[in-house]
């Protein structure tokens, strides 16, 4: 097998990975994919910024993974919540709501904690050195603020 061949059935197996989240999910997969890259980021420029400050721990590197099983534990919780309440809301066909229930509380909860890993790699990326416009800092923040006020801190 040949470099490209290879090259081609790695394309392949990533378009067919994709394509299946997509079919499987639509656009909220996208949104758990989204917030996992966040995840990602948040922690290797998190560990990045302590280690360029001299900080770096396994105790603290431990503890931050800890800190996102807690979230993936919350995504968990807040998807199981929204199968009980559209299970709940298909066997009552006197509440039945003028659309389709598939998914509400997990978004929100998924969008929320994007918007907190995004306003942590800002902060890395500050402490990494960069140039961060302060702008992009307020907007991170008052994005959060705005979902909790919103929904009700």
């Amino acid at each position: 097998m040949t470099v490209e061949e290879r090259i081609k059935g790695v394309k392949a197996a990533v378009t067919a990975a994709l394509a299946a989240l997509t079919a499987l999910w639509g656009w909220f997969g996208w949104l758990i994919v989204a917030w996992v890259v966040c995840m990602a980021i948040d922690y290797l420029t998190g560990s990045a910024a302590a280690c360029k400050a001299g900080k770096w721990s396994s105790a603290l590197a431990r503890e931050g993974l800890w800190h996102k099983a807690g979230c993936v534990a919350a995504v968990t919780i807040s998807g199981i919540l929204d199968l009980v309440v559209g299970h709940i809301l298909g066997g009552m066909p006197e509440a039945a709501l003028p659309f389709a229930y598939t998914v509400f509380l997990c978004p929100l909860v998924v969008v929320w904690y994007i918007l907190t890993e995004v306003g942590s790699i800002v902060e890395n990326a500050g402490a990494m050195g960069a140039p961060v416009p302060a702008w992009l800092k307020r907007m991170a923040k008052a994005l959060r603020d705005q979902v909790d006020q919103k929904l009700g801190d």
